[in-house]
C-alpha cells in the first residue's frame, strides 16, 4: 500500500472512530445532543475553524472518490499471486510460478537418479521461495545424496537465473522405481 493511502486510511480510520464514540456517549447519553450541536456551531461561525474543516471535508471527498474508483493495486495484487514481480529502473518483470516449476522440474530430471519430478513453489510477501518436490528415484540412487544435491543445484539455479533466493527445497521422495533391465534375446 502506497504512503498516501496508509495516511488517509489512518486519518479516515480515526475520524470514524471519533464519530462512533461521539454516537455511542450520545446514544447511552454520557453526552447531550445540545453540547455536540453547539460544538459544530461554534466551529462553522468561527472563519478559519469551517474553513479547516472544508479543506478537511474535500480532502475525504477526494480520497474516497479515489478509493471507490481508482484502486490501482488490484491488478498488480492479482498478479502477484501468480509469480514474483521484480522493478527496476527500465520497468517490471513478473516471473510466473510456472516458470519456476518449470525450472525445477528440469533441473530434477537432470539427475540420473530421479525421475518422475513434480515441483511446487510457494510464494511469500516477501518474495521469499519455498520450493516442494515429490520425486521417483531409481533404485540404486542414495537418497540422501541424491536430494542434498539437488536442493543445491535448484537454489544455484534459481539465484543464477531469476537473482531469487530461495528459502527451503522440502524433497520428498514418493517411491524407488525399480532399474530397467535390458532383455538379450538369443
Amino acid at each position: 500500500m502506497k504512503i498516501l493511502d496508509r495516511t488517509g486510511l489512518v486519518i479516515f480510520s480515526t475520524l470514524i472512530l471519533i464519530i462512533s464514540v461521539v454516537m455511542c456517549m450520545l446514544i447511552f447519553n454520557w453526552m447531550e445532543v445540545e453540547t455536540v450541536s453547539e460544538i459544530i456551531s461554534k466551529g462553522l461561525k468561527n472563519e478559519i475553524a469551517s474553513n479547516v474543516m472544508l479543506a478537511i471535508s474535500i480532502i475525504f471527498i477526494l480520497l474516497a472518490i479515489k478509493c471507490i474508483f481508482f484502486s490501482s493495486s488490484n491488478k498488480e495484487k492479482k498478479e502477484y499471486k501468480n509469480g514474483i514481480l521484480l522493478e527496476n529502473s527500465d520497468g517490471k518483470l513478473l516471473i510466473t510460478r510456472d516458470t519456476l516449476e518449470n525450472l525445477v522440474n528440469t533441473i530434477v530430471k537432470s539427475f540420473d537418479g530421479a525421475e518422475n519430478a513434480v515441483a511446487q513453489v510457494e510464494l511469500d510477501n516477501e518474495n521469499n521461495l519455498k520450493v516442494f518436490v515429490n520425486i521417483s528415484v531409481k533404485e540404486n540412487a542414495v537418497i540422501k545424496e541424491l536430494s542434498s544435491n539437488i536442493q543445491a543445484r535448484i537454489k544455484e539455479a534459481i539465484k543464477n537465473t531469476s537473482d531469487l533466493d530461495v528459502k527451503e527445497v522440502n524433497i520428498k521422495v514418493k517411491d524407488v522405481a525399480p532399474v530397467k533391465k535390458s532383455v538379450v534375446q538369443e
